[in-house]
C-alpha cells in the first residue's frame, strides 16, 4: 500500500512520503505551508477537508476589521521577502496605491480574508476537499486520509477551534439561538423582532452594531446586549501591553508554572478579546442617533456585569435568566425572540490523533508541547507532532492570535530543518525574574 512501510523489507515508499504534513489550513498552518513552499528539501502537504478556503465567513459583518497591523500576515515578521506577504497580495491584484490611498486606520477583515484564500491557492502544496482521518506511528507518521494513506517525518496540527456555547444553551440553538459564526447566515430577516447578544468581546459589538444600524424595515425592534464584564471595555492597544505579542514574551510564559500563567491569560483578557475603540465610538453614536434623532427610545438596552444563567421557552419568546455581578443571589429576567451567543472559541479536539493520545502528555485539555511547539511524546525525537493555535494556556494569549503566527510557522520550520534561526530584538521590558540574568542585556 502506497505510504507504508513494507512490512518484509522495513522500507518506507517514499513516493507517497513527505517531509511535513499538515492537517487543517486557516491562517496558522497556511503560514507553515507559505514558508515551506520553496524549501525542495522538506517536501511537505497540507490537507483541509473543506472543499475551499473559509476563514470566519459567516462572521464578515460589513465595516468589520482586524486588530493587528497588516504586517502581521502569514509570513512577513519571519520572512519580508516571501512572496505570499499581504503586501504581495495586494501588488498581484494591482490594488496596492490603491490601499496606500484608501487610508484605512485597519485592515478590513473581508481583504484580510481574501488574502488568506489567495496565498491558500497560489500554494500548490494546500489541497482541499480531503479529511485527515487517523494520524499513527510506525517508525514514521502514518496519515489515512479520505482519500488515500501516506507517510511524514512530521505532522502540524492546525484543526483550528469550534464555537463555544454555554452548557444550558448547547441544546437550545437552532433558527432563533446561534453562535455568532453564523451571523451572515442566520441573522437575515429581524426586522420587527427582540434580539439579544450575548458576549462583550469585539465579536458581540459588531454584531451588535450591525443591528442596530440596519435600515427601519429589517432593524430589529430591540436589541439587548449583555456581557459578564463591569463594562464594555475597548481592547489595550498600548506599546508595552503589545510585547505580550513578541517573541521573547511567547517564551517567557512558556516558563511560568501554570498557575501563573492562567493567572495572567486572564488578568490580561482585554490585551486581546477587548473592542475596538472605533467600533465602541460607532455603538454609541449610533446609539445616541436612534434614541435622540430618531427618536426610538426601546430600540437598545444595554447590560454589562451580568452573566447569563438559564435560558428558556416562555410562551412569549426566550426568557433569559441573568445574575447582575453587583448584587450576588438576585436575578434579572429578559426576554426575546432571538439570542445570539458571541461566547468565543475554544481548541477543537484532534479526534484523528486518537491511535496516539495514549503517547502524548496532556496538560488538562491542551497537549503538552516543548520549547518548539512540538508535542511531548514517547516517540523518537527526530519525528514531531507540532500543535499550532492550541496551547494558549501553554504559550498565552497570543497563541489562537495572528500577531505571532509567522514567528510560530518559523521556529517549528528551524526544528523540522535543525537549524536556530536568530529571534528579533529582545523586548525594551526585562521579562525574566531568574536569578544571574545579565543587568546589562546585550545591546545596551
Amino acid at each position: 500500500m502506497t505510504g507504508l512501510r513494507d512490512t518484509e523489507t522495513g522500507t518506507v515508499d517514499f513516493s507517497s512520503h513527505f517531509g511535513c504534513v499538515g492537517v487543517g489550513v486557516g491562517p496558522a498552518n497556511l503560514s507553515l505551508a507559505c514558508l515551506l513552499h520553496d524549501r525542495p528539501e522538506v517536501a511537505s502537504l497540507f490537507f483541509e477537508r473543506r472543499d475551499s478556503f473559509g476563514w470566519h465567513d459567516d462572521q464578515q459583518i460589513a465595516g468589520a476589521t482586524l486588530q493587528v497591523s497588516l504586517f502581521k500576515d502569514l509570513v512577513t515578521l519571519a520572512d519580508p521577502t516571501n512572496p505570499f506577504s499581504f503586501l504581495s497580495y495586494l501588488h498581484e491584484k494591482g490594488r496596492i496605491y490603491h490601499f496606500i490611498n484608501a487610508q484605512f486606520d485597519a485592515v478590513p477583515r473581508r481583504e484580510f480574508r481574501d488574502y488568506l484564500e489567495w496565498a491558500s491557492r497560489k500554494n500548490e502544496n494546500v489541497t482541499f476537499g480531503e479529511e485527515v482521518l487517523s494520524v499513527e506511528f510506525d517508525k514514521v507518521f502514518v496519515i489515512r486520509t479520505s482519500e488515500r494513506t501516506l507517510t511524514a517525518d512530521h505532522v502540524s496540527l492546525g484543526i483550528g477551534s469550534t464555537p463555544w456555547v454555554p452548557e444550558h444553551a448547547r441544546d437550545l440553538l437552532g433558527e432563533s439561538q446561534f453562535h455568532v459564526s453564523d451571523f451572515l447566515r442566520r441573522a437575515e430577516r429581524l426586522g420587527g423582532r427582540r434580539v439579544t447578544v450575548v458576549g462583550g468581546g469585539q465579536s458581540g459589538a459588531e454584531a451588535f452594531l450591525d443591528l442596530i444600524s440596519r435600515p427601519a424595515a429589517d432593524r430589529p425592534a430591540h436589541v439587548s446586549w449583555i456581557s459578564r464584564r463591569d463594562n464594555f471595555f475597548p481592547i489595550d492597544d498600548s506599546p508595552f501591553t503589545n510585547d505580550y505579542f513578541m517573541p521573547s514574551f511567547s517564551d517567557h510564559f512558556f516558563t511560568l508554572d501554570p498557575a501563573r500563567r492562567e493567572a495572567f491569560n486572564e488578568r490580561q483578557v482585554l490585551a486581546t478579546d477587548g473592542v475596538s475603540l472605533a467600533t465602541l465610538r460607532a455603538i454609541y453614536q449610533r446609539c445616541y442617533t436612534r434614541r435622540f434623532m430618531d427618536g426610538e427610545q426601546g430600540l437598545v438596552a444595554l447590560y454589562p456585569d451580568r452573566t447569563v444563567t438559564k435560558v428558556s421557552w416562555g410562551g412569549d419568546g426566550w426568557e433569559i435568566t441573568v445574575e447582575p455581578g453587583d448584587r450576588p443571589h438576585a436575578v434579572e429576567r429578559l426576554t426575546a425572540d432571538v439570542i445570539v451567543w458571541a461566547t468565543g472559541f475554544r481548541p477543537a479536539r484532534p479526534g484523528l490523533l486518537a491511535p496516539l493520545a495514549h503517547r502524548l502528555e496532556w496538560e488538562e485539555e491542551e497537549i503538552r508541547v516543548d520549547q518548539d511547539f512540538a508535542a511531548c511524546w514517547d516517540g523518537p525525537p527526530d519525528h514531531s507532532i507540532f500543535v499550532q493555535n492550541g496551547v494558549r494556556r501553554q504559550r498565552g494569549l497570543a497563541d489562537p492570535n495572528l500577531s505571532l503566527i509567522a514567528w510560530r510557522s518559523r521556529r517549528i520550520l528551524d526544528r523540522i530543518l535543525g537549524v536556530k534561526t536568530e529571534d528579533p530584538c529582545d523586548s525594551f521590558l526585562n521579562w525574566s525574574t531568574e536569578p544571574g540574568v545579565d543587568e546589562f542585556p546585550r545591546g545596551a
